[in-house]
């Protein structure tokens, strides 16, 4: 990583399946994720929080389940990242549920005509709220980038879709899972670099330099990239956060770091999101600090 970090807060549980991971900046702050990165070397700012939202129920035929609430926190996403990337600093952006990722993407594309995105993610999020059984808008976030979803939060940014297919990798998604993947809109979209939990299991370093071959590629030598990554790409077995969990799918947390790592040194990264941590699912803080180590290790490109 090069350049100042800003610790931006997004305290939201609106677009998930439940609370609880609308506590984690809070909690990731007391178990000292910026203490520990400063003394890794790695210079830090906190920004403070946006306002967020905690999750309610909706109505029982909700389509898309507390799409007011998860605009309204994107919108304030956009515009944190939009001030601190102007400000010269590399927004570290901390859910909270991955309904904020489209707000990042929209924040930085005020500031960088080309916005590319490595998503590291244990489910595809490629389902538009009318495929999925739920509703739930945190299994939505990548169909919404890319125009496959057609709500609100399609359209925070300044472009629609938000994202060309060339400018997003998925890595590490559960491609059994009805809920958020589809193999159709993967096929529809060949320039689309992707590789399932399984492969980036099996290969996770040729895994990780395919998917930053191709953000660099079609004129991506100068683009701004986000990197998101959301617990549940490691398995539950292993690490237990994930607001919903994935046990027996996903990759070891040692894989998920060595990922991290190796997108996270690659030149042009104006942005990182951290989601889905659910701090309910620790209470005495070891899996917590297993996590901080982890994120801690990538971003200081610890070996």
């Amino acid at each position: 990583m090069q350049g100042e970090l800003a610790f931006i807060g997004v305290p939201t549980s609106a677009g998930a399946h439940h609370a609880g991971q609308d506590r984690a900046p809070a909690v990731l702050r007391e178990r000292g994720l910026l203490s520990r990165l400063r003394s890794a070397g790695v210079p830090v700012t906190d920004s403070g929080d946006v306002a967020g939202e905690v999750w309610s129920p909706d109505a029982v035929g909700a389509a898309a389940r507390n799409i007011a609430a998860v605009v309204r926190v994107a919108r304030r996403v956009a515009d944190a990242v939009e001030r601190e990337s102007r400000a010269g600093r590399v927004p570290l952006v901390v859910g909270g549920d991955c309904t904020i990722t489209p707000g990042v993407v929209a924040g930085l594309q005020r500031v960088n005509d080309d916005v590319r995105l490595a998503y590291v993610d244990g489910d595809a999020d490629l389902s538009s709220p009318e495929r999925t059984r739920s509703g739930v808008l945190d299994a939505t976030g990548v169909a919404h980038l890319l125009g496959i979803a057609d709500t609100e939060l399609a359209r925070i940014g300044a472009r629609h879709p938000l994202l060309a297919a060339h400018q997003l990798t998925l890595l590490g998604y559960d491609a059994t899972d009805r809920d958020s993947y589809d193999a159709a809109a993967l096929a529809a979209r060949p320039e689309l670099v992707h590789a399932d939990d399984r492969r980036l299991r099996e290969d996770p370093d040729g895994c990780t330099a395919r998917a930053l071959a191709a953000l660099r590629d079609r004129g991506g030598r100068d683009a701004a990239v986000v990197v998101h990554f959301d617990i549940d790409a490691v398995d539950s077995r292993d690490l237990p956060l994930a607001n919903f969990p994935h046990y027996g799918t996903g990759v070891p947390a040692e894989t998920a770091r060595r990922v991290l790592r190796g997108l996270l040194a690659a030149p042009g990264v104006a942005a990182v999101v951290l989601t889905e941590v659910n701090p309910t699912h620790d209470p005495d803080g070891a899996l917590l600090d297993r996590y901080v180590e982890l994120v801690v290790g990538a971003l200081a490109g610890r070996a």
